[in-house]
């Protein structure tokens, strides 16, 4: 059958399915990246324009190693464009690990009897936030086990506990949630808790793919987990995060399933997700996947750039599931956001000595180096550390973050908010050494702003800061 790109479009309804496979299949199988093409889908990326489904298989079907440098030398462009030169940090901190689902990649998986079954109480918890907050952490993202004891209710007090600990000057600014999909009650009570951004991963957007790795256990329900983000904004969290494990199926099918979700989400609810995630399969205690779409590191670097291009302003999380070198290289190609001193085995942060052990884990994770050691990293080679939860606190999200964030104002305001929370980390936590780093690298960032009046105000909260107040934004 003659497949008409024109009229791929499917009419998005709230909370129903949207993903038509040959919709996406017939764009990777029959557009064709000649340069001038290739050249013409950058530059309007360069424009800050999102890029059609069409434009984005453009890309993911260039094979012409030229090309593809244009493509990494692209999005290099656009990030400096758009984020500046900020990194935006933050930790994992998972809550319980009892699940009911039985998925082949993952070691919580329900039929894994080697794993360590643990719910953290309220005191563990505690102590798990202070020990966070000890090192300098500022962001967190609360994992839970799919499991019904991690209901709505449990995540919403657990993130309460966690907005109250405060140990010297450390305190969490922003709760993110990855769990469970829900009702739209169920997102409601979470979000009356005042969390960040609810994230929900589909995994693979391939139905076969999905159902041969997701067992039994509600998650094994494809359309349920494809509509949970659509419950969450119908509940009033207009801040979501979206993302696919790369390795489970054609990663060039994932990356337009993933902007086919945007799509989903900007005509259903005139905003974009908040970010995009995009894990690569890892080995864990019980893992059962294949190889055959196991995704080489050119492969995962040209497609984290690809993404890049295709949403402009969709913030790109890596975590540490990659290796240093591979971090340190996607990290130019648009990631903006990092984890650092991640500990996944449960009630680690708090431990004296870490002892990790693969069968108390979800997954492996191959960055193992400590907040202070990133940041030094990062300072390094001209980053600017951040832990900056302003956005969300003066709610900038949502549409209103898009309204924000699309004329430029994410570099305008943002590197400012980024050098305030890089001056309490060096101030509170920072080696003599690393701090000296971070003067330097604020001093340079100073003597680039064009804006005189937030140049001035920044100067004015940088002095306060060393004074020791805390908590200043823009």
């Amino acid at each position: 059958m003659m497949y008409h790109p024109e009229k791929y479009a499917i009419a998005d309804e709230r909370m129903k399915p949207f993903i038509d496979e040959s919709e996406i299949w017939g764009f990777i199988s029959q557009t064709k990246p000649t340069k001038e093409r290739v050249r013409e889908v950058i530059a309007k990326s360069l424009d800050k324009n999102r890029l059609s489904l069409e434009e984005t298989a453009v890309l993911v079907n260039v094979t012409d190693t030229e090309l593809i440098e244009e493509i990494k030398q692209g999005a290099k462009t656009l990030k400096e464009k758009v984020y500046g030169k900020r990194i935006v940090l933050f930790a994992p901190l998972y809550v319980g690990n009892f699940c009911t689902n039985n998925c082949k990649y993952c070691g919580f998986r329900t039929t894994n009897r080697k794993q360590v079954r643990t719910t953290l109480t309220d005191e563990q918890l505690v102590k798990e936030v202070e020990a966070l907050e000890e090192s300098g952490q500022k962001r967190l993202i609360l994992v839970y086990g799919e499991h019904p004891k991690y209901n709505a209710q449990f995540i919403a007090d657990s993130v309460r506990t966690v907005y109250q600990v405060k140990k010297g000057n450390g305190e969490i600014r922003r709760v993110n949630i990855n769990a469970a999909p829900m009702d739209i009650e169920g997102f409601k009570t979470v979000h009356e808790a005042g969390i960040g951004t609810y994230q929900i991963f589909q995994e693979t957007y391939h139905r076969e793919t999905y159902a041969s790795v997701h067992l039994s256990g509600k998650k094994a329900d494809y359309n349920y987990r494809l509509t949970g983000l659509d419950r969450a904004q119908e509940a009033g969290i207009d801040d979501v995060g979206i993302g696919a494990l790369f390795g489970l199926y054609d990663w060039r099918f994932e990356v337009l399933g993933l902007i086919r979700h945007v799509n989903h989400f900007e005509a259903c609810y005139n905003v974009g997700p908040h970010t995009i995630s995009f894990p690569r399969i890892k080995d864990a205690s019980e893992y059962e996947i294949v190889d055959k779409y196991r995704v080489s590191d050119e492969e995962f670097t040209r497609l984290v750039a690809i993404l890049r291009l295709a949403v402009p302003y969709t913030g790109l999380i890596l975590t540490a599931r990659e290796p240093m070198e591979i971090r340190q290289e996607i990290m130019s190609f648009g990631v903006s956001q990092i984890d650092g001193g991640t500990k996944i085995e449960m009630g680690a942060y708090s431990k004296k000595e870490e002892d990790q052990n693969l069968d108390k884990e979800q997954f492996k994770i191959n960055d193992n180096r400590s907040l202070g050691e990133i940041i030094d990293e990062l300072l390094d080679k001209d980053y600017i550390p951040s832990f900056c939860t302003a956005c969300y606190r003066t709610g900038r999200t949502g549409e209103h973050f898009m309204e924000f964030s699309v004329p430029g104002f994410i570099k305008k305001y943002c590197t400012p908010n980024a050098m305030l929370t890089l001056a309490e980390y060096m101030e509170d936590y920072a080696t003599s050494e690393v701090k000296a780093k971070g003067i330097k690298v604020i001093e340079k960032n100073l003597a680039e702003m064009e804006d005189d009046t937030i140049k001035k105000n920044l100067v004015e909260r940088l002095t306060k800061i060393r004074a020791g107040e805390r908590d200043l934004y823009f």
